[in-house]
């Protein structure tokens, strides 16, 4: 096992979908001295950029942010950049509109608007921020969050609520950290924006704090689901996030963030409105992983879960938005949206929410058609040939029952989705490097399912075409999976292999044919499966658990959320710690099946990675109050950092978090405050088109689009990443 630091530089200074909202203050009227002149060099500004210097009273103002925003297209568009060492910006390839234009950074508070056309050079005063406390108001959530105390180690395992109020079910500090972070209320949305760490006035006439967060996390649809999270961790945690806004209303601040630097100021962040307000976005697609060349200059297809049931679909050369209907196989599906638990600031008692079908994760075949998880059907009506006693080759060797979300496909030559029902549930899907183009896919629990696409396609055969598969360890060690195994909740046999339950919960097709996966607890593995001629009776899975010490707490980091591997087989994995963590098969030392290979057998092969924000206050072991919800590898270099470059989605960054060389590139979205992510894409729409040509392309993945600054009415957005040459590359 191997722990790197990469490079951070932190300043320090003076589970909950929550549905609160705070907007940013207003900062224009502060006083402020007239700007220092600059002796920068001038700028190349062509017909459809806009460039000049940015300046203060301290002079010019280097890594700041200078954004360009106008609703004159057809979907709302802004185009953010970042000033060089002399203040000097550059907004390239901008189309033909009316800009506000205004600069944001640390220490500062934003500018006054100005309105400019392209071609246009167009200097710009920053404004100083008056306070400690106005600055602090653009940090990342991520820096807010950090102001939360962790219970002691020494207070686990939990005594109840006739003890210390922490469940009896959580055994260490790590398994109350994961739920803190991507193991709990951070995998739905953002914790520590202003939306999180203001309390509305909807909840202010309760006597304590504790009684107003009891009340908070009760709004909207998702009431439910958070008051169970948090009831799940016992009392203290609303004890915990009443002291954490108790300390910020009294003035407490946090650690202040490093302006962007390096590398950091050649990126441009292109963005496009493309749903509803009501709506969200878990993932997108622009191209076919395996090839990014496909789909060149394309339309961009994205997934809206439990939100909606259509897919938005963005044309970024025209700036056009469009929609694709999906639906149910079933025509008699069409279940009642969730009531809200309670009401929320935001939506009354309006159930914004209505899908049927559940999209959760979109990908592209070489062909341009793109494939869904989604639901078919409703859960419990599971079809015949899944069951015990059917003649389906999966099902003769492991029965399935109730699945909640299956397959479906749509062909933009044809204008056609296709539902497609699946004996197995899915949730993320991803292409496999082989002739029949199979489609793996997570989310099946006990088994693992797939699609032979080319079979399907061929024959529209469905039922043919699928396949699943039980996780199966080697345990006796003899390089075959055998028939007569032992079962999850039996003592381990050394003379036969052993089934585990560890769905995956992202799915990673390697090189190799191998298809990786991660398991969400504590400490949370990465699953290696062999598929074998016959996967349903031949694949083998190999078990990984993040390393542990003699008393169960871990020895770096703990429990994954998704992952991704690299073109030389090493699987890269998003950690609730707040790390980036690699696992390296080919440096495990010991056996890699057998009785002893069983989790905890091959430390050395992890490296962790801590991201690059402050830890949790009182905590002193290494990580941070990150908790990137994936890593994506960018396997054929479409950011322009290199092959095989992994990248986190920074959720409380507010940034990618690439890890370059070792070392952090925070490629941040300042406008609006509070992007999140769940996944990337990357596509190179002409390898000879230099930056121009390449780039990654997400989407705002949070449930609670109406966090973000602008507040309600806004929309999930989509962002194209671009790395320049340098700040001032056109």
């Amino acid at each position: 096992m191997t722990i790197k630091t990469p490079l951070l530089r932190i300043t320090l200074a003076g589970c909950l979908l929550a549905l609160a909202a705070c907007g940013q203050p207003e900062q224009e009227n502060s006083t402020q001295a007239e700007p220092v002149a600059s002796d920068a060099p001038s700028i190349g500004v062509d017909q459809d950029d806009i460039g000049g210097v940015v300046t203060s009273s301290n002079g010019p103002e280097a890594g700041v942010w200078v954004i360009a925003e106008t609703d004159d297209l057809p979907t709302l568009y802004s185009k953010t950049v970042v000033t060089d060492e002399d203040g000097r910006y550059l907004i390239p390839d901008l189309p033909n509109a009316q800009y506000d234009i205004w600069v944001r950074g640390y220490g500062l508070v934003d500018s006054k608007k100005v309105n400019a056309v392209p071609g246009q050079s167009l200097n710009l005063n920053a404004v100083i921020a008056p306070d400690a406390a106005a600055a602090a108001d653009y940090y990342p959530a991520g820096n807010w969050y950090s102001l939360l105390e962790i219970p002691d180690k020494s207070e686990f395992p939990g005594t109840g609520a006739d003890g210390n109020g922490i469940s009896p079910n959580i055994h260490n500090q790590a398994d109350f950290m994961r739920r803190v972070s991507s193991g709990g209320c951070l995998a739905c949305h953002q914790l520590g924006n202003a939306a999180i760490r203001n309390m509305p006035a909807l909840f202010s006439g309760y006597d304590t704090s504790i009684e107003a967060w009891n009340r908070r996390v009760r709004s909207g649809q998702a009431g439910g689901s958070m008051s169970r999270a948090l009831a799940g961790m016992g009392d203290r945690a609303l004890q915990m996030y009443a002291d954490w806004t108790d300390r910020i209303v009294a003035g407490e601040l946090p650690p202040v963030p490093d302006r962007p630097s390096g590398l950091e100021r050649n990126v441009v962040i292109t963005q496009w409105d493309w749903a509803d307000p009501t709506a969200y976005l878990h993932d997108l697609v622009s191209t076919d992983r395996r090839d990014p060349t496909r789909n060149a200059y394309g339309k961009i297809y994205g997934a809206l879960e439990n939100s909606a049931d259509y897919l938005p679909v963005l044309d970024p050369q025209t700036n056009t938005i469009s929609q694709v209907a999906v639906f149910p196989e079933d025509p008699n599906y069409n279940p009642e949206p969730a009531p809200p638990l309670a009401e929320s600031p935001y939506w009354g008692d309006e159930p914004i929410w209505d899908a049927s079908t559940t999209v959760h994760n979109p990908m592209l075949d070489q062909d341009g058609r793109v494939w869904i998880t989604a639901r078919a059907r409703a859960p419990q009506d599971v079809p015949a040939f899944c069951q015990e006693g059917s003649d389906h080759p999966s099902a003769q060797v492991f029965p399935l029952g109730r699945s909640g979300r299956h397959l479906g496909v749509y062909d933009p030559a044809t204008d056609d989705y296709t539902p497609i029902n699946t004996c197995f549930s899915t949730h993320h899907l991803m292409f496999a490097e082989d002739e029949d183009n199979t489609l793996w896919t997570s989310g099946g629990g006990r088994v693992i399912g797939w699609l032979n696409t080319r079979q399907y396609l061929e024959t529209g055969d469905a039922i043919a075409a699928q396949g699943w598969t039980p996780f199966i360890l080697d345990t006796n060690g003899n390089g075959r999976r055998d028939a007569d195994y032992v079962e999850p909740d039996q003592p381990v046999d050394p003379s036969r292999d052993k089934r585990i339950n560890s769905g995956f919960y992202a799915v990673a097709p390697a090189p190799d044919g191998s298809v990786w996966g991660s398991n969400l607890s504590y400490p949370g593995a990465v699953v290696r499966l062999m598929p074998g001629d016959n996967p349903s009776v031949t694949a083998l899975t190999e078990y990984y658990e993040l390393p542990l010490d003699a008393n169960g707490d871990p020895i770096e980091g703990f429990s994954p959320r998704g992952m991704d591997i690299d073109r030389n087989g090493v699987a890269w994995v998003a950690l609730a710690s707040g790390h980036m963590a690699s696992f390296d098969r080919s440096l495990c030392q010991g056996p890699l099946n057998g009785p002893e290979a069983t989790g905890q057998h091959c430390p050395e092969g992890w490296t962790f990675y801590a991201e690059p924000l402050p830890q949790f206050k009182n905590i002193d072991t290494p990580g941070s109050s990150e908790g990137s919800y994936y890593t994506w590898v960018d396997q054929f270099d479409t950011l322009g950092l290199g092959e095989n470059t992994p990248i986190n989605t920074g959720n409380q960054s507010g940034a990618l978090l690439a890890l370059h060389d070792g070392e952090w590139v925070r490629l941040r979205v300042p406008y609006p405050l509070g992007f999140y992510t769940k996944w990337m894409d990357g596509r190179i729409d002409d390898p000879n088109a230099g930056w121009k040509g390449r780039g990654l392309w997400t989407t705002f993945s949070s449930r609670t689009p109406f966090h973000m600054e602008t507040g309600a009415g806004t929309s999930s957005k989509v962002y194209h990443f671009q790395m320049r040459p340098d700040p001032l590359a056109n």
